[in-house]
């Protein structure tokens, strides 16, 4: 038999739960007939309810399913809302062993809304900050970035889509993309700008799996870069080839070494001076240095060796390419 305070807690609950279906049954009422505000309005009142009675599963379903719903009627910022709301429902259950299905499905919905939905700039911000505590990766889960670069890249927003792919942790994706934006954006002479800012700042980002994957996707594929593998005719393709093995080594002064040997051609883009200034810092051990002493430093022995009869081939390619002015890709400084 129940004690009182149990008849009176089950009573309570019983007549939550029937609060709770005559709102569903209104709620599909109005979606039917077109009172899309109240239907919006009766969601929010649903979320607040099952919050608080703790049913997180049964609330982040109706939240998911009345957000596609919502866009099915051309009502996106109101979609977006309940976007915000199944964020607000994740962090409030807590346990997340189910992230995964949840950032495909806040994918989905992202996927799903307009470039011309205000609030969905609000989802994306939200969504990223949130996989970001719930997977431990930082600045946001790598899956999701994909989804947001798969979104921006059909809308045809190059700089974003590029911000996105290079978070994504998929170099061979990532090295193909970057192929395609030279091709449309960039002119011939920034074949190697290209890529080195790109894997420049991966690594700068403590991400060189990727930045090494990138680097051999792009200069595999790419049809002006003539050699897969060093020597490449283009200087800076090397100094890159160089900098991932100096790497294993951590011997600083053979990295400043080696850019005071590419000096010229690192010039041709300002930003590389920033991104080398963190690997030195990150990789080799280095103090950030003054700015007239950055690419100062003795050619040692083991630079020596690595770059025997490398770049005897390339005197010309360096003379010309010298004198390039950057163009089109100036933009590209998504990780800045």
């Amino acid at each position: 038999m129940m004690t009182a305070p149990e008849k009176s807690t089950t009573a309570a609950t019983e007549r939550g739960q029937r609060g709770v279906s005559r709102v569903l049954a209104k709620l599909d009422s109005s979606l039917e007939s077109g009172n899309y505000y109240e239907a919006h309005q009766m969601y929010r009142t649903l979320y607040f309810r099952y919050t608080a009675q703790r049913k997180f599963e049964d609330c982040l379903e109706l939240l998911y399913n009345g957000s596609l719903k919502l866009i099915s009627k051309q009502q996106e910022a109101s979609a977006a809302d309940l976007g915000l709301l199944i964020l607000d429902t994740l962090e409030k259950r807590g346990n997340c062993k189910d992230g995964d299905l949840w950032i495909e499905r806040i994918g989905n919905i992202i996927t799903c809304l307009s470039s011309g939905c205000v609030e969905r700039d609000t989802l994306i911000n939200r969504s990223i900050k949130w996989s970001a505590e719930i997977s431990g990766n930082y600045p946001g889960d790598p899956a999701l970035y994909k989804i947001l670069a798969h979104v921006f890249w059909s809308e045809g927003n190059t700089e974003l889509a590029r911000r996105y792919y290079m978070l994504c942790r998929d170099g061979n994706l990532c090295g193909r993309i970057l192929i395609k934006i030279n091709e449309s954006k960039g002119y011939s002479s920034e074949v190697d700008l290209f890529i080195v800012q790109a894997v420049l700042q991966q690594i700068s980002v403590n991400d060189r799996n990727t930045a090494q994957d990138t680097f051999a996707s792009y200069t595999r594929f790419h049809p002006k870069i003539n050699r897969k593998q060093a020597p490449f005719k283009q200087p800076l393709l090397n100094f890159v080839h160089f900098l991932f093995r100096l790497m294993d080594t951590k011997n600083l002064e053979a990295f400043r070494a080696l850019c005071t040997l590419y000096k010229a051609q690192l010039e041709r883009d300002p930003a590389f001076d920033k991104y080398l200034t963190k690997i030195g810092v990150q990789h080799f051990g280095a103090s950030p240095p003054a700015p007239e002493n950055r690419f100062g430093g003795m050619f040692g022995d083991v630079l020596s060796h690595l770059l025997q009869g490398i770049d005897e081939d390339d005197d010309e390619d360096e003379s010309s390419a010298g004198h390039v002015q950057r163009g089109r890709g100036d933009g590209a400084h998504a990780l800045d």
